[in-house]
């Protein structure tokens, strides 16, 4: 497919729902991302909700998952939850993250909340948990522009 197709497409099955979500991610995200093998959970508007398992592809040598891999399924699961609206970002502009505690052990969730969708950027807020104890991981902030 032409990206012009795939922007059709999109466009089409526009906005992001529980139903459609596969599909939407399949047309937008790069593979190495798709690689990371994030699972959607919750999806409805301005926030979704998935898993990201622990995978020695994504982790240090001491066997925690890299800030790198979190970061990414952050910008991801955020991208998403924004996608729940009928309007298409240009793309990231800003994420701001503050790493609490070490990703090890235990799958992690990962939940993006859009706060604000202005007529230029959006605000959001994702918090990354365990999945068995519920302790914070990670907490981001993302702005995306339009």
């Amino acid at each position: 497919m032409t990206p012009e197709d795939i922007a059709k497409e999109i466009a089409a099955i526009a906005p992001l729902t529980a139903e459609n979500a596969d599909r939407f991610y399949d047309l937008v995200f790069a593979p190495w991302v798709k690689g990371q093998g994030l699972e959607f959970l919750e999806i409805e508007e301005g926030r979704v909700k998935a898993r990201l398992r622990q995978d020695s592809n994504q982790q240090f040598h001491i066997g925690a998952m890299c800030g790198q891999a979190q970061m990414s399924a952050v910008d991801t699961v955020m991208s998403m939850a924004i996608a729940t609206y009928p309007r298409h970002t240009k793309g990231t502009v800003s994420q701001n993250n503050q790493f609490l505690r070490a990703a090890i052990g235990d799958d992690l969730i990962i939940e993006a909340t859009v706060l604000k969708m202005g007529k230029q950027i959006a605000y959001g807020e994702t918090k990354v948990t365990f999945e068995v104890t519920g302790k914070l991981v990670m907490h981001s902030t993302s702005e995306y522009a339009f």
